[in-house]
């Protein structure tokens, strides 16, 4: 099993920047892919940044060159670096790890961290 625990939210003025954290514990060898997804009040959630294990990086075209997502492997630790924050990156953000199982691909979600950008 995997689980993963979000950090790093907050409330910061349009223009401003936050780290989150995502700390994995658990059959961290078995994640092939770990990301960040949010999702907005009324909305969807939806795809913010992924990184493979193989070192694929997507990006949501919304945040392409404000954010940057990174691993460190030693700590089993991903991070999510935003930056020129918009009103309308304000949701919370949720860490998810995908996995392999007993033969099975499985999603796991964290609690989610809220972000908040004031214009």
């Amino acid at each position: 099993q995997v689980q993963v625990v979000e950090s790093g939210g907050g409330l910061v003025q349009a223009g401003g920047s936050l780290r989150l954290s995502c700390a994995a514990s658990g059959s961290t060898f078995s994640i092939n892919v770990i990301g960040w997804y949010r999702q907005a009040p009324g909305k969807q959630r939806e795809l913010v940044a992924t990184a493979s294990i193989g070192g694929t990086i997507n990006y949501a075209d919304s945040v392409k060159g404000r954010f940057t997502i990174s691993r460190d492997n030693a700590k089993n630790t991903v991070y999510l670096q935003m930056n020129s924050l918009k009103p309308e990156d304000t949701a919370v953000y949720y860490c998810n790890a995908h996995y392999l199982s007993n033969g099975r691909w499985i999603n796991t979600w964290g609690q989610g961290t809220q972000v908040t950008v004031s214009s």
